[in-house]
C-alpha cells in the first residue's frame, strides 16, 4: 500500500477520513479502502494506524479518473470575488451575506490584489471576472492552477463577454464553468452550492 505516515505537525484539516473522503466521492467506503491497497490512491497513516486522506491529492485523483467530488461538503464557502467593478462586487457580497453560517467572502478589484489574497484569505471558491485592467483572469486562473498549493481552488468565471471562445479559453486554463453578465442568482448559487440553502 503506498502510505506514509501522518505526523503531529501535519494540518489535520487538510486530510480526510475515509467515511469523509468516500462521502466526497459519493463511493461506498470499501471502494475507497480497495483503492488505497491497490496504490491508486495514496493515504498517509496516523498514529494510531488510520487511514486519512490529502484533500489535494484526492481532488486530483477524481480529476485524473473525472469522479466527481465535493470540495465544499459540509464546509465554510470562503468566497474570493475579483472583479473590478465595485457594483459587482457589493452585489456578490450583498448576496453571500444571506448565507452567514455557510459562506464568508472578501472582494478584490485586479488580479495583482488576487494573487496577495491566495495566500492570506485562503479562498476555496474564486469568483473571477475575465476583462480586468492588467492581470486579467485568464491569467489569474492560470496562477490558481499552476500551484501545488492553490490549484484544488474551484475557480467560477463571470464575463460580461460570454463568447465561446472566452469559455473555452478560461475553461482550457483550469476554471469549471462560465457564467455571463448580468449575473443569474440561481445559477450562480448552484454553481457555488448554496441552492439548496435558499428557502422557498
Amino acid at each position: 500500500m503506498n502510505s506514509q505516515k501522518l505526523t503531529k505537525t501535519t494540518k489535520n484539516n487538510s486530510y480526510l477520513t475515509p467515511t469523509e473522503c468516500a462521502k466526497r466521492l459519493n463511493i461506498a467506503t470499501v471502494t475507497l479502502r480497495k483503492w488505497a491497497q491497490q496504490g491508486m490512491l495514496e493515504a498517509v497513516v496516523t498514529p494510531g494506524g488510520h487511514r486519512r486522506y490529502a484533500i489535494e491529492a484526492v481532488a486530483s485523483f477524481a480529476e485524473k479518473y473525472n469522479l466527481p467530488f465535493e470540495h465544499n461538503l459540509d464546509e465554510t464557502r470562503r468566497i474570493l470575488i475579483v472583479d473590478d467593478d465595485p457594483q459587482v462586487c457589493s452585489y456578490l457580497q450583498a448576496l453571500f451575506a444571506k448565507f452567514k453560517d455557510l459562506a464568508v467572502t472578501e472582494q478584490v478589484h485586479d488580479g495583482f490584489e488576487a494573487g496577495h489574497m491566495l495566500h492570506t484569505f485562503k479562498p476555496n471558491i474564486v469568483l473571477l471576472d475575465l476583462m480586468m485592467p492588467g492581470i486579467d483572469g485568464y491569467e489569474v486562473c492560470h496562477l490558481i492552477k499552476s500551484h501545488p498549493a492553490t490549484r484544488h481552488i474551484r475557480v467560477i468565471a463571470i464575463t460580461g463577454f460570454h463568447t465561446e471562445e472566452n469559455i473555452n479559453r478560461i475553461t482550457e486554463a483550469g476554471a469549471e464553468l462560465c457564467l455571463p453578465k448580468p449575473i443569474d442568482r440561481t445559477a450562480l448559487l448552484a454553481a457555488v452550492g448554496l441552492n439548496k440553502y435558499v428557502r422557498l
